[in-house]
């Protein structure tokens, strides 16, 4: 009966429509540094990025190497904009569209390019005048270009003056300068803000008062009260320090996305490959959840790909998940743990794996009392 074998396959198809879902659990991805003169060539790495499932890179300028070796790879790609070329951008809307005619839409839609950062870690400074400007004459070369990528710039968290607790957290008078309009500008085209947070430096630089396993997210309990929420590893606390920050000067609608975080693995204080090992895989296994503040999973790029031997001596060197050679500094995995979180739907609703199967039991049914398969 063509009626009741249509009505059968609802339970396989709302099966199917559930665990699509479920892929991409959340983004991680890797910086790719290019300051090395040993590096393998950008057709390896590209390659390199594929075997170990990493779906997402960050350059720091457009490489037109790199560019070539991610055509048709769809791995999404954050790009740079040097910094030598910010003056320009900001005061010629012409130097703009020359930049994303060279350096954009002659790879596109080849290369998957998901953000422009205009600018990194150079608010407050000399530069930081010229970020909004440049990100303007940018977003309007792309759109006379057709193309729609997000732009927007980096930022470290030198930027706050307060962040102790995370509700305490604000912008500097001078950062907030730049980035109340900078904001607002985000807030309207949508784009999320670029956050470099590296718990490693705030551990190193305040290790009598923040414990290791703070830092390498391996506390079992609350470390850290503030009012309603409380937190258990340090990461998420500058995080939501930030996130508290953009609220007060009226970003409260930007995203952010975690473009830069990592721990050294030799060259300094706690710097070795047990710590950068747990910090990272942790890191990877807890994104999914988000923060107190905001409990949705987080984009999250880890610094770096390889250890780059022209960098400065010490733990510069040495954030690398990869030696040139392309073998591993340790072993890392880029799928979530088994105790990850799920997300299965835009309305903040999650679900771990053992839930999530709970829940499409309860789905199928009624289905398979109502329409048994014939």
């Amino acid at each position: 009966m063509a009626g009741g074998r249509a009505y059968s396959l609802l339970p396989i198809a709302l099966l199917i429509s559930v665990l699509a879902v479920q892929t991409g659990v959340h983004g991680i991805g890797v910086n790719y540094g290019l300051v090395g003169d040993n590096l393998p060539q950008p057709s390896a790495v590209v390659d390199l990025y594929k075997s170990n499932g990493i779906g997402s890179m960050r350059i720091f300028n457009p490489n037109h190497d790199v560019l070539e070796a991610l055509r048709g790879s769809n791995i999404a790609l954050i790009v740079g904009v040097e910094h030598k070329d910010l003056q320009s951008l900001a005061s010629d809307s012409s130097a703009a569209n020359n930049w994303v005619q060279t350096n954009i839409a002659a790879y596109s839609p080849d290369v998957s390019f998901s953000y422009i950062a205009v600018g990194n870690e150079i608010i407050p400074g000399d530069l930081a005048q010229y970020v909004l400007p440049a990100m303007q004459n940018i977003q309007a070369a792309l759109s006379s270009a057709g193309l729609k990528i997000n732009v927007s710039t980096a930022i470290s968290l030198t930027v706050l003056g307060s962040s102790y607790p995370p509700s305490a957290g604000a912008f500097t008078p001078e950062a907030q300068t730049y980035m109340q309009p900078i904001l607002n500008v985000l807030a309207t085209s949508g784009s999320p803000l670029l956050v470099n947070v590296y718990p490693y430096f705030s551990y190193k630089d305040n290790a009598a008062q923040i414990s290791l396993s703070y830092a390498l997210f391996t506390s079992q309990d609350v470390v850290v009260t503030d009012g309603a929420y409380g937190y258990k590893n340090l990461f998420d606390a500058m995080l939501d320090a930030t996130y508290v920050a953009m609220e007060k000067v009226g970003g409260a609608a930007v995203a952010v996305v975690v473009s830069e975080t990592g721990w050294p693995s030799d060259g300094g204080f706690a710097a070795n490959i047990g710590n950068a090992q747990t910090h990272n895989q942790n890191l990877i296994n807890h994104v999914g959840q988000g923060t107190p503040r905001r409990p949705a999973p987080i984009e999250a790029y880890i610094f770096a790909m390889f250890n780059e031997n022209l960098k400065e001596a010490g733990t510069e060197r040495n954030f690398g998940l990869f030696y040139p050679d392309r073998s591993p500094v340790y072993p890392i995995s880029f799928s979530p743990s088994q105790q990850s979180v799920y997300p299965i739907s835009s309305n903040g609703f999650q679900f771990r794996k053992m839930e999530t199967i709970k829940f499409i039991s309860y789905l199928l049914f009624p289905f398979l009392v109502c329409f048994p398969l014939l």
